[in-house]
């Protein structure tokens, strides 16, 4: 641990390779969606069965697992967590190209989730030990692209790799054999990640703002937990049902491309991840900007201001994009989608760190991960793939009904409490912002 106070230059350069590592999960996290049509095809298994592949089990052990690795990383370095834990998600995507059969890869998918819940936590507690409280939001806004970034580059490559090994029925590596095209871009993605793992090595823990030694035993979070349950539920609840409609369009977004509008996969993913990007991370940038923005002009309740925001312009966006038919209207419209679907992120994250003190803001941070991920990633994917089974007689076509569905649902249960959790966050931060330990 350095005692010295990091310089502004080297704090960026940590959110930089932070961000890196962001990337890298997502890209990871992501790539499933490029292969849904040929994963079903060659393993036989429906929609809703696809859905629970791409969501439960990563959701489940990710959420698990990011409770004990924040109080580990509390204890002892969160580089070393975070550094082990993304050589652990890359070396499981990569055998996710030796998975054969639905349980295998099922199996693959709980050790990327195991891996990635290394990340959220520590990450956020680092950032906010390097940024003071008025420039967090910023600061964790460009952590956040590292959603947007990855997730636009699994859609890029993916659709570019799928692309290129689609012309054959079946690939031979040397020592590993014969594999099917999708099995190759597993083994595409996941291997550079090991490289991310080194340079995490070149990061510096900074000195924890809380000198007590030791971790916060679990029962002071859940002391913590109780004593602000309305705040801390009403503020995960939002943005939880704002996440859940996230990962469902992200999910889908490129098998409806291809069904509903004819794109070719490449196409479709070139498109999709243009678009995640670039206006996706001006979206979190902008988002991050925007809540310490309106922070600084005394509205304690910013990170909810913003998740309304976002919440709303999704909304409409989202439910015109999913009903156009044009490939023009379909972009300009996704494009709009990007934006307000990234907005609330950096300011949510911040949001979360700030009301946690100092003593438990690892852990209080992967709580908020835990809730979050443990609903909205499972749900999302599950619940588009499940409406569109049951209610639209399998149809891949009418996967458009579907995400508006879902869209509707979830964004005014999100704008409901988040509008419910304004006042008692105020109140909440406050009373932390008067408090030593909350800094």
């Amino acid at each position: 641990m350095s005692s010295a106070a990091p310089s502004r230059p080297y704090a960026w350069y940590v959110v930089g390779v932070l961000t890196l590592a962001n990337v890298s999960s997502f890209v990871d996290r992501q790539i499933l969606s490029l292969l849904i049509e040929p994963i079903q095809r060659d393993l036989g298994i429906s929609m809703t069965q696809m859905g629970a592949l791409i969501g439960v089990p990563f959701a489940l052990f990710f959420s698990i697992m990011g409770l004990p690795l924040a109080r580990l990383a509390d204890a002892w370095s969160r580089r070393g967590v975070i550094g082990i834990g993304i050589a652990v998600w890359s070396v499981m995507t990569a055998a996710c190209g030796f998975a054969g059969t639905y349980g295998r890869l099922l199996l693959a998918r709980v050790g990327v989730g195991i891996g990635e819940g290394s990340l959220q936590a520590p990450a956020i507690s680092l950032i906010s030990n390097y940024f003071p409280s008025e420039r967090r939001a910023t600061a964790q806004g460009v952590y956040a692209t590292g959603i947007f970034l990855g997730s636009g580059l699994a859609y890029f490559i993916g659709g570019w790799i799928v692309g290129l090994v689609s012309a054959q029925e079946m690939w031979s590596l040397p020592i590993v054999g014969a594999i099917r095209p999708w099995q190759t871009v597993f083994l595409m993605v996941g291997l550079p990640g090991l490289l991310v793992a080194a340079l995490m090595w070149t990061v510096r823990e900074p000195e924890r703002i809380d000198h007590s030694r030791g971790t916060a035993p679990l029962s002071e979070l859940w002391a913590w937990a109780r004593a602000n349950f309305r705040v801390s539920s009403l503020y995960a609840a939002g943005f939880v049902a704002s996440a859940t409609v996230n990962f469902g369009i992200a999910t889908w977004m490129n098998r409806w491309m291809t069904a509903s509008l004819e794109w070719s996969v490449p196409r479709a993913g070139m498109v999709q991840g243009i678009l995640t990007m670039t206006l996706g991370t001006i979206g979190v940038m902008g988002g991050g900007r925007l809540s310490d923005w309106f922070l600084k002009r005394g509205h304690r309740d910013a990170p909810l201001r913003v998740g309304m925001i976002g919440s709303a312009g999704l909304f409409i966006s989202a439910i015109a994009a999913f009903g156009s038919t044009g490939d023009t209207a379909v972009i300009l419209w996704l494009g709009v989608v990007n934006v307000f679907a990234a907005l609330p992120w950096g300011a949510a994250q911040a949001g979360a760190a700030h009301l946690v003190p100092a003593r438990l803001k690892a852990q209080g941070v992967a709580l908020f991960i835990l809730t979050l991920n443990l609903i909205a990633f499972s749900l999302g994917p599950l619940a588009v793939g499940f409406v569109t089974d049951r209610f639209f007689d399998r149809d891949v076509l009418r996967l458009g009904n579907s995400l508006q569905v879902i869209t509707a649902l979830g964004l005014i249960v999100a704008l409901a409490f988040m509008f419910a959790a304004r006042k008692s966050y105020s109140l909440a931060s406050s009373s932390l912002a008067n408090d030593k330990s909350g800094a």
